[in-house]
C-alpha cells in the first residue's frame, strides 16, 4: 500500500488553542451514575478555528463527486442534481412541520405527498404508489412481502421461490431472502435478454413470483416483458419489477401496463434525489390492482377537500416512520414539476442516446459482449492486452480525473466495466472520457506498468483491497 500521509487533526493540534468558546451552562449539574465517570480527559485535539475549516476544506476537495468531475458509474446513475431541488427542501414550510402536529397541520405537506404518488402512479403504470420504503432495496424488500402476503391470504403458503435472472440487480435475491423466501436463478440468452426455456423450466405450483430489472444490469431492455409476465401470471405467480433503471424509460414506457404487479422507484436514480452516504433515499414501490391493497402505509389520501394519512386495507405495514424520508420527496417533487411529461420523457432519450454514443466511441478498444443497442448504460469488458485487468484500466481512469465505472458486475460478463454516462453530461465530456479510454487502451499495449501502479497522482496509492476487507483500521492510532 502507498501512503502519502495527509496531516490529521491530532497532528495539527497545539496545546491551549481553541477553536469555540461556550457560554457557561445556566443549568444545575448532575453526576454521572458510579462508573460511568471518565478516568482521564479525554484525549481531544486542540485546534483553532481558521486550522479546522482549512483541514476540511483541503479533505473535501480531494474528494470525487459529480459537482467536480465524470462520474460514469454504471447502475447507480450518478446524475447531477439540479440545485433548485436543493432550495426547495429547504424551505421552512418543510423543514419546519412536525410529523406529529397531525393532518390538519401537515396539509401542505401531505399534498405534496398526494401529487407525487400520483405522479409516479401515472409515471409507473400503476394504480397506486406507497412512498414510504428508505431506499432501493427497502423497496425491494417491501415488494417481496407484498407478494408473500398476497400468496399467504389466498392459503397458498407452498409459493416460495422467486426466479431471478442472473442479469438482475445484486440486491434481489438478498430481499428474498430477508422475507423468508427461496430464490432460484434463470440464466440469460445469447442476446442478454432471460432465457425463456430457463423460465419455463422453472415455473410450477412453488413459485410465488419473478424478480426483473428492466433494462437489465447489461443495460438492455428485455424484449420479452410481456411473455414473460404472462407465463409467470399464467403459472399463479406475480411479477416484481426492478425499477432502479426507470430513467431510460420515463415518458416512453410504463412498466405496469406490461404486465408488472408491483415496482420500486429509485428517485436518486431518476428524479435526481441525493445518492449515497448511508441516505436519506427513498424507493416508493407501486402497485397493479392486484397488490395495491398490500402496499405499505400510511399513504396520502383524499378526504372531500382535505387530504389524510390512511392505510392500505390488506397493507403489510410500515416500512418507516412517518412519511418516509420527506426531504428526499420534495427534491422529487420538485423534480417533475419542473421538467413535466415532455422534460421527463426527453430525460430518458437523453440517456439511451448518450449511452449508445459512448458505446459507439469506446467499443472499438473496450469490447462489449452483448452488443445489441443499449438503453441508459452498456457493459464492457477491461481485457484489452496481456497482464491487464478490468481493476487496472479503473485505476488509471481516477490518474485522468475520471471516477471509474462501476467493475466486475454484473458478473455474467468477464473483466465487467459498467458504464453510464447520464443524461445530465454534454457532448465534450462524453468525448473527453472516450480520448481517455483510448488513451489507456494504448498504454495497455504500449505500458502496462502505468495501469498496474496507479493511480499515482493520488494521497492515497493503490490499496491492498483484501487486506482492508478483511482487516479494516477503523480508527485514527496516532
Amino acid at each position: 500500500m502507498n501512503l502519502r500521509p495527509e496531516a490529521t487533526v491530532f497532528e495539527l493540534s497545539s496545546p491551549g488553542r481553541c477553536a469555540v468558546s461556550l457560554p457557561k451552562g445556566d443549568t444545575p449539574s448532575y453526576p454521572l451514575p458510579s462508573g460511568l465517570e471518565r478516568a482521564g480527559g479525554a484525549a481531544l485535539p486542540a485546534l483553532d478555528e481558521l486550522t479546522v475549516v482549512r483541514h476540511f476544506t483541503r479533505l473535501s476537495q480531494k474528494n470525487f463527486s459529480i459537482d467536480t468531475h465524470f462520474y460514469p458509474l454504471g447502475s447507480c446513475t450518478m446524475k447531477y442534481n439540479p440545485k433548485a431541488n436543493e432550495v426547495a427542501a429547504a424551505m421552512p414550510g418543510w423543514t419546519e412541520v412536525h410529523p406529529l402536529v397531525g393532518d390538519e397541520g401537515s396539509q401542505g405537506a401531505l399534498e405534496l405527498i398526494y401529487k407525487l404518488q400520483s405522479y409516479l402512479a401515472e409515471i409507473g403504470g400503476f394504480e397506486a404508489v406507497s412512498l414510504q420504503p428508505a431506499a432501493g432495496a427497502h423497496g425491494e424488500l417491501a415488494g417481496v412481502f407484498m407478494i408473500r402476503a398476497y400468496h399467504l391470504a389466498r392459503g397458498d403458503a407452498k409459493r416460495r421461490k422467486i426466479l431471478i435472472p442472473d442479469s438482475a440487480h445484486g440486491t434481489n435475491p438478498a430481499s428474498c431472502t430477508m422475507a423468508g423466501l427461496e430464490t432460484v436463478t434463470i440464466s440469460s440468452n445469447a442476446e442478454g435478454g432471460v432465457d425463456m426455456e430457463a423460465l419455463k423450466a422453472a415455473l410450477g405450483d412453488d413459485v410465488a413470483g419473478i424478480m426483473i430489472t428492466n433494462p437489465n444490469t447489461l443495460g438492455l431492455f428485455e424484449r420479452n416483458i410481456e411473455e414473460i409476465a404472462r407465463l409467470v401470471h399464467a403459472a399463479g405467480g406475480l411479477v416484481y419489477g426492478d425499477g432502479a433503471n426507470m430513467n431510460a424509460l420515463t415518458g416512453v414506457f410504463k412498466p405496469g401496463k406490461s404486465g408488472i404487479d408491483v415496482m420500486h422507484f429509485n428517485l436518486h436514480k431518476t428524479f435526481s434525489t441525493p445518492h449515497g452516504g448511508g441516505g436519506p433515499g427513498a424507493g416508493m414501490v407501486g402497485a397493479g390492482a392486484a397488490l395495491a391493497p398490500y402496499l405499505p402505509g400510511p399513504i396520502a389520501t383524499m378526504r372531500g377537500k382535505a387530504f389524510a394519512l390512511e392505510m392500505p386495507r390488506s397493507s403489510i405495514g410500515r416500512m418507516k416512520t412517518f412519511y418516509g424520508n420527506f426531504g428526499v420527496l420534495v427534491r422529487a417533487y420538485a423534480y417533475v414539476r419542473m421538467l413535466g411529461a415532455e422534460g421527463l420523457r426527453r430525460v430518458a432519450e437523453n440517456a439511451v442516446l448518450n449511452a449508445n454514443y459512448l458505446k459507439a466511441l469506446v467499443e472499438k478498444d473496450f469490447p462489449v459482449k452483448y452488443g445489441r443497442r443499449c438503453m441508459h448504460e452498456f457493459v464492457a469488458m477491461g481485457d484489452i492486452a496481456e497482464g491487464i485487468h478490468t481493476l487496472d484500466i479503473a485505476k488509471r481512469l481516477i490518474d485522468y480525473g475520471i471516477h471509474p465505472p462501476t467493475i466486475y458486475f454484473p458478473l455474467i460478463v468477464p473483466e465487467a466495466l459498467m458504464v453510464e454516462p447520464t443524461e445530465t453530461e454534454d457532448k465534450e465530456s462524453l468525448d473527453e472520457f472516450a480520448r481517455v479510454m483510448r488513451a489507456i487502451a494504448q498504454e495497455a499495449r504500449t505500458s502496462p506498468e502505468l495501469l498496474h501502479a496507479a493511480p499515482s497522482s493520488t494521497p492515497v496509492g493503490r490499496l491492498d483491497e483484501v487486506a482492508a476487507a478483511r482487516c479494516p483500521v477503523l480508527c485514527y492510532r496516532g
